[in-house]
């Protein structure tokens, strides 16, 4: 099963947290099908990728103090812009609640990264670098969307990656009980599926690609453009994604028509996670990420397209919609060298 992650820590911590809770009988599914083209409200509350999501549009967190920005004040005549400083440090007095838990730092254009103490430096500095030309493809110091990174520093919500050394240390923590819960938005990268030498069919894919990207395009792009990114049913990128289904499902059904070529079965992945997974797919078999290996006939259970060229071919809402220049996404892989 591909682990999903991000949408609330919890899901979006509001922590986001795309994270799979495991499977359970299906529910019928003759009340959850809405035909593709019929309009749907876009205020909808549910549960992502196993995590309980709200509106993050509504959401009014406490006021946790000013992040350090993304384009927006932090790069205001300052200059030419330079790469960030990538080393890790201590954790800043903004983010004192995190130090029960995390002892390991990394800021990238404003965007937090907290690491446990064990989790191994090479991983945590191979996520800040992953994180670094996503949001910086051109690799020229600056990032490529400026309203993005405005959105995932603000200060009501921040976006905050996470990383423990193995999956149990995260269960086991109090993370969850925590009020951090409420105040941010939080994804987990974990360090055993975190792979600096890149995904081999040997040791699996590295899922830095996918849970920092779910971190940038929920905490930043659906949050910039709601009616083209966001999450909920009828944005752009959610109808493309009803195409991509076979109708517009509110849960997983069953069985999906033989006509789809995305059919993520886990019932925890509501319609918001859903979303999240299918920009992940789309956008990084565009980028390459998915053709190596015996890597198309392992993710085929879920994703069909898994080449540029078939992105292309077979999906061409998304794949005009994830090329639009207006919205400056990615147009090359992250390889963990950067600048």
């Amino acid at each position: 099963m591909i682990r999903l992650t991000l949408i609330n820590f919890a899901l979006f911590f509001t922590f986001i947290w795309i994270g799979c809770t495991g499977k359970t009988e299906n529910p019928p599914d003759a009340q959850n099908q809405i035909p593709a083209d019929t309009e749907s409200s876009t205020d909808t509350q549910a549960q992502s990728d196993g995590v309980i999501t709200a509106d993050l549009s509504a959401r009014q967190p406490e006021d946790l103090g000013s992040s350090d920005g993304g384009k927006g004040e932090a790069y205001q005549d300052s200059g030419p812009p330079s790469p960030p400083e990538i080393s890790i440090g201590d954790l800043p007095e903004e983010l004192a609640g995190f130090k029960s838990y995390f002892s390991k730092y990394i800021n990238i254009f404003g965007v937090h990264i907290v690491a446990s103490s064990d989790t191994p430096d090479e991983k945590v500095l191979h996520a800040a670098k992953v994180m670094a030309h996503y949001l910086d493809n051109d690799k020229d110091g600056a990032p490529d969307n400026p309203k993005v990174v405005a959105e995932m520093t603000r200060s009501d919500g921040a976006a905050v990656l996470v990383m423990f050394k193995r999956f149990e240390d995260l269960e086991n923590s109090t993370l969850f009980e925590s009020p951090l819960i409420y105040k941010y938005v939080g994804q987990d990268l974990i360090g055993i599926e975190t792979h600096p030498e890149g995904s081999s069919d040997a040791k699996g894919f590295d899922a830095t690609l996918e849970e920092v990207l779910h971190l940038i395009t929920s905490a930043g792009y659906a949050r910039a453009y709601p009616e083209v990114f966001g999450e909920d049913p009828g944005s752009s990128i959610a109808q493309a994604m009803d195409k991509a289904r076979g109708g517009q499902w509110m849960s997983v059904p069953s069985q999906y028509p033989e006509s789809a070529w995305y059919h993520y079965d886990d019932i925890t992945c509501d319609y918001r996670c859903q979303v999240v997974e299918y920009f992940y797919w789309a956008l990084t078999s565009l980028l390459g990420a998915q053709n190596y290996g015996n890597r198309c006939s392992e993710i085929n259970i879920e994703w069909q397209l898994c080449t540029p060229e078939s992105v292309e071919a077979g999906d061409p809402d998304i794949f005009k919609l994830i090329t639009n220049p207006e919205y400056r996404l990615p147009t090359l892989l992250p390889t963990g060298e950067y600048p």
